[in-house]
């Protein structure tokens, strides 16, 4: 267990160490912020390692809430990244008004976020990854970990082109996917072919051959120290979204194929041996337990933001968060052909405090320019904090659930449990924007149908086992289906089956009848042919009917077993 002194040394609360009121005005704020404090840092050894992921087509600055809640299981019960808000700071030692704190929990976040202002903008990455680059020019590599693609207006009427532009000018050198499958097969193939670094994703085969669709290695120089990158994509793709987007390509986490891809790199000469991965923490977790030889996993997929390297074994495993948030820098000191040394910075992204790239600043203009008029009409004003993470709730679904329920005269609302999309805080417009950075899937259709009781309760323990199941490789690293119009009790550390009990229909108070057939409408099905609006017109539609939205705290979900 790292010290407070380590781990003062490690993270960026050594850089991020002022403490203000929680009334602070921006501008005092921004004086303890500034550009070459969140850069600062003493290097250490021959390699640098910069990594981001899951941007989710943010190419602006946002705000973002971290996760109230974000509960672990088995053996990750209680370890990072499965502690949030007070019982983060604690435990690393942040102040509560910090802006190490506003950057790593939900604590007081609507008056840090006031004080601290937005977060990402990929023209301040650029800005960060140039001033790296100048400092460590044959020693820096620079990783994308994938899910940039998806995630907002632009790039859905693009199908991703805008974030393949804007990528090959920050020039990482290698990326891995998610929701970039969801854009279908021939244009995965297409957008890939147009990127000028390669796109890796050892676990994906066709089936109808067995053979590789993308390459999963690739070999670099920096340092003197010759590397073997491994990339693994998602491999519960064809699950969590369509099947029907990729028939015929297999993914899955292939333990097997890793160690022979292990075994490959070090053959091939490799001194370091990264992988760089969409499998989600406690999968990473999981999977350096049991595959030797990897010397540094950067995780993605599951939004965690750790400031520091957690050890497994000998594999450091580096978590950099989200949309644009933060920016991991990795240092090495390899020599022969092991790590003897690191040291690691998680810089929050702080858009204020940092000048943006010109030249890519020109970029998000010009691929933004043809939908500005669109993206930045005003629907409406929020009264509340919006926003998505948690397990189980965030106030965003709950507006997605009431628009829902009344756009399409239901009972009951299911709205899935993804971790993407902006935060508005309270007094905010709400723009067309806004609503696509939470609804903007290629298969985002309304249905309305009548579901059982029975039916829903396996649809929500399904749910639940994939975020709960105590084997990290049973998991698919979302959060719970969320739910308008009922309510629910879970214990999580119950066994599949029988986690949920006590379902209320909100509307009357009463118990859900198994028997008994309710209307549903909700969204983001994976069954091919699904008939409705889709779901970004419709919350458009609602919330220029209501005007003002305020979003009361949900309790009707009650949580035990953790």
């Amino acid at each position: 267990m790292l010290s407070r002194r380590e781990f003062w040394q490690l993270s960026l609360a050594a850089t991020l160490a002022g403490n203000f009121p929680a009334g602070i005005a921006r501008a005092a704020a921004r004086q303890q912020l500034d550009q070459e404090r969140l850069l600062s840092f003493e290097a250490v050894g021959n390699v640098t390692l910069l990594h981001f992921t899951d941007l989710h087509a943010q190419l602006l600055p946002i705000y973002f809430r971290e996760p109230s809640v974000n509960i672990g299981v088995g053996e990750n019960s209680g370890l990072p990244p499965h502690i949030t808000g007070a019982a983060f700071l604690k435990k690393f030692g942040l102040e509560t008004d910090s802006a190490a704190a506003h950057a790593l929990s939900s604590e007081d976040f609507t008056a840090l976020a006031r004080a601290y202002g937005r977060v990402g903008g990929v023209d301040r990455i650029a800005t960060l990854v140039k001033a790296i680059r100048a400092e460590r020019p044959s020693q820096t590599l620079l990783f994308d970990g994938g899910d940039t693609w998806q995630g907002s207006y632009t790039a859905l009427q693009t199908r991703g082109a805008d974030m393949v532009e804007t990528m090959n000018l920050l020039a990482p050198d290698a990326m891995t996917g998610h929701w970039e499958f969801t854009y279908g097969t021939d244009r995965v193939k297409e957008l890939s072919e147009a990127m000028d670094f390669p796109f890796l994703c050892g676990n994906i085969r066709d089936t109808e051959w067995d053979e590789p669709v993308f390459d999963a290695i690739k070999y670099f120089e920096r340092g003197g120290v010759r590397i073997g990158v491994i990339g693994q994509a998602f491999p519960y793709t064809p699950i969590a979204n369509p099947r029907y987007m990729m028939p015929e390509w297999a993914f899955g986490i292939r333990e097997d194929d890793m160690r022979r891809h292990v075994a490959e790199v070090r053959a091939g000469g490799a001194d370091l041996v990264i992988l760089l991965s969409h499998n989600g923490f406690d999968v990473d977790r999981k999977l350096a337990s049991r595959v030797e030889g990897i010397d540094v996993i950067l995780t993605g997929h599951t939004h965690d933001a750790l400031p520091v390297a957690v050890k497994q074994g000998k594999t450091l495993l580096i978590a950099s968060g989200s949309h644009g948030k933060f920016l991991s820098r990795l240092d090495l000191d390899v020599q022969g052909g092991e790590v003897r040394d690191f040291k690691f910075k998680l810089m929050p992204v702080f858009s204020d405090a940092i000048t943006p790239d010109p030249e890519m600043s020109a970029m998000i203009e010009k691929v933004r320019a043809p939908y500005a008029a669109a993206t930045s009409r005003v629907l409406g004003h929020s009264e509340s904090l919006l926003y998505r993470r948690g397990n189980f709730n965030g106030t965003f679904d709950d507006l997605i659930c009431q628009a829902l329920l009344q756009e399409r005269d239901a009972e009951i609302a299911l709205s899935p449990g993804f971790r993407w999309g902006a935060s508005i805080l309270p007094g905010q417009p709400i723009t067309v924007d806004d609503v696509y950075s939470v609804t903007a899937i290629t298969y985002p259709n309304v249905y309305r149908s009548k579901f059982t009781g029975a039916f829903i309760k396996e649809i929500l323990e399904d749910v639940a086992d994939n975020l709960f199941n105590p084997d990290p490789y049973y998991q698919q690293g979302g959060d719970m289906v969320r739910v308008g119009g009922m309510g629910y009790r879970i214990d999580v550390g119950a066994k599949i089956g029988s986690r949920i009990s006590e379902m209320t229909l909100l509307k009357d108070g009463q118990p859900i009848d198994p028997a008994r057939e309710y209307v549903v409408a909700g969204w983001a099905s994976v069954n091919e042919g699904t008939q409705g609006p889709p779901i970004y017109d419709l919350v458009t539609k609602y919330i220029e009917t209501e005007k003002s939205i305020n979003i009361p705290p949900n309790e009707a979900v009650r949580i035990t077993g953790t």
